[in-house]
């Protein structure tokens, strides 16, 4: 049986924590943030988690606190996701169990501009990030699409029309 819980996945920067918080808010949900919880857990940055760990190493604790959650057996969270998250199957799966997945698109163009001066993103510290965001976004379409229900476009609207959309959108599923 699918939880009552709204999981948000997509790209970094595309909004799944701003507009979670919103979305959180404004159907009296508690908020949580799968990266967060991994830092809290780990005692360590994201950064310092890629550094030591490996994208490997971190993509394993992102699986670990997906079953976490799911063991939990906790509803009414809006959970937003790392954005590598859903490129493992099994996570996919877990995801799916966890309630209902909500992918966040946004141009390469539009997520370039929310992060570019953000240092905390250990995978796009190179020398050319939008090169970089476009690539994986190309690797990372067809998981997103595979794990989510529904999909918006969070370019154009601001965070809490996005979110107001999203709950609308629910509401009558």
């Amino acid at each position: 049986m699918k939880r009552d819980n709204i999981i948000l996945i997509g790209y970094m920067g595309c909004g799944k924590t701003t507009m979670g918080k919103c979305l959180a808010k404004l159907l009296d949900y508690t908020f949580t943030d799968t990266d967060e919880l991994i830092e809290q857990q780990q005692n360590r940055t994201i950064s310092e988690i890629f550094a030591t760990d490996g994208e490997q190493g971190f993509r394993d604790m992102e699986t670990a606190i997906l079953k976490q959650l799911l063991d939990k057996k906790s509803d009414r969270l809006v959970i937003s996701t790392g954005g590598g998250m859903p490129m493992r199957e099994e996570n996919r799966a877990l995801l799916q169990k966890l309630g209902t997945v909500v992918y966040l698109r946004a141009t390469p163009e539009t997520i370039y501009e929310r992060i570019k001066y953000d240092t905390s993103r250990p995978l796009l510290q190179c020398e050319n990030p939008l090169k970089r965001i476009k690539e994986m976004l190309a690797q990372r379409a067809d998981a997103y699409e595979a794990a989510a229900e529904l999909n918006f476009d969070a370019d154009e609207m601001s965070q809490m029309e996005l979110a107001n959309t999203i709950a609308d959108s629910i509401k009558k599923s």
